[in-house]
């Protein structure tokens, strides 16, 4: 220390109070930042400030997600998109009486996991009843839900390819037609073909306070009419194109299948601040093992054969609401024949007497 001055050998003044010192030091420190930022380390220009803002976020990303920043910010795109769609963030508020646990969620699949079979050839039956798509356009889809129902598992190219079939008929439509044609839909045939134990799944995370979100390649009008139906927190789902009212017949981002519906989580966690360790996935593909790999909690529900295995050897829990699958596994597909041609038979002859 200096006596004379009452300085320390950094010339810092320590002979008043402590708060004085730190004041004192911190001006110091913003002197020195301040000189080497504007001197001895000055921007290099907008161009040179924008890739290292660019790297800083991609490090974050890749820290916290696990992605590059070209995916998670193909995921903004589809959570954008989505919040576009439904004209704000949540298609729900949350029930005022039910104290809300921020930060936890739960996301669903809607295909055989939500809902029995594929919402593709329920949106792909409105459009024929509307008048949208011919039956020769149709057929190819149904040929894709018969595999689906046959093989009990998806084929990510057919469930893209459909995808892009659905976006090319509805091409030049108007938005809010099609958002009609999806009420319809939701109210007359997908509420029917709810899984009653995955509601109930849903219905649980609403009561302890968690977010619920539906996260689906379907077309995400349909997917925010199905959430907003069941008071959901709100649904990402394939994003059309539109412009002035009209679908263009492209895509805002991915279409909501394997790593997509990754990408576009990571995006809404970092939009609604929420911590995926606290966070549980629902599905029941293989195709959605990136997103179920991401969260705290994964549980298999109707998993088709790869992820039954997949859940099996990670431990995570299977919920199986397939009653006529388990009964086939149980007798037998010859034991269940005999019995149905038993009962048929049985009616009958009540009928005749």
């Amino acid at each position: 220390m200096n006596s004379a001055t009452g300085k320390g050998s950094e010339g810092f003044d320590v002979s008043g109070t402590p708060e004085d010192f730190l004041l004192e030091w911190s001006a110091t420190r913003g002197n020195l930042r301040r000189f080497l930022e504007d001197r001895a380390l000055p921007p290099l220009g907008e161009q040179a400030q924008r890739e290292a803002g660019e790297a800083a976020a991609a490090g974050a990303v890749a820290q916290v997600y696990g992605l590059d920043l070209d995916d998670f910010n193909s995921g903004v795109d589809s959570v954008s998109g989505a919040i576009e769609s439904a004209g704000a963030v949540h298609v729900n508020a949350p029930d005022p009486d039910v104290p809300q646990d921020a930060g936890a969620a739960a996301f669903f699949d809607v295909d055989n996991t939500l809902i029995q079979g594929s919402s593709l050839i329920v949106f792909a039956q409105g459009l024929f009843r509307k008048r949208f798509i011919r039956i020769r356009e149709i057929l190819p889809v149904v040929w894709k839900q018969i595999k689906f129902k046959v093989s009990g598992s998806e084929n990510a190219e057919d469930v893209d390819s459909g995808r892009q079939q659905a976006l090319a008929f509805i091409k030049g439509r108007s938005v809010s037609g099609l958002v009609e044609m999806c009420e319809e839909i939701v109210d007359k045939t997908m509420i029917d073909k709810m899984w009653p134990g995955t509601k109930q799944l849903a219905d649980m995370h609403i009561a302890a306070g968690h977010q619920v979100w539906l996260v689906s390649a379907t077309p995400v009008q349909l997917a925010q009419i199905l959430a907003r139906r069941l008071g959901f927190t709100g649904a990402i789902g394939t994003v059309a194109e539109s412009k002035d009212g009209v679908f263009t017949g492209r895509l805002v981002g991915d279409i909501l299948h394997g790593p997509g519906k990754r990408h576009a989580v990571a995006a809404l966690a970092a939009i609604e601040q929420l911590d995926l360790s606290r966070c549980t996935a629902y599905s029941d593909s293989i195709n959605d093992l990136p997103m179920l790999s991401m969260v705290g909690t994964a549980v298999a529900v109707n998993p088709d054969k790869k992820l039954r295995r997949e859940a099996a050897r990670r431990g995570w829990e299977i919920r199986d609401f397939r009653n006529i699958r388990r009964a086939v596994r149980t007798f037998g597909i010859p034991a269940l024949v005999t019995a149905a041609f038993s009962v048929t038979g049985w009616r009958l002859r009540r009928q005749r007497h």
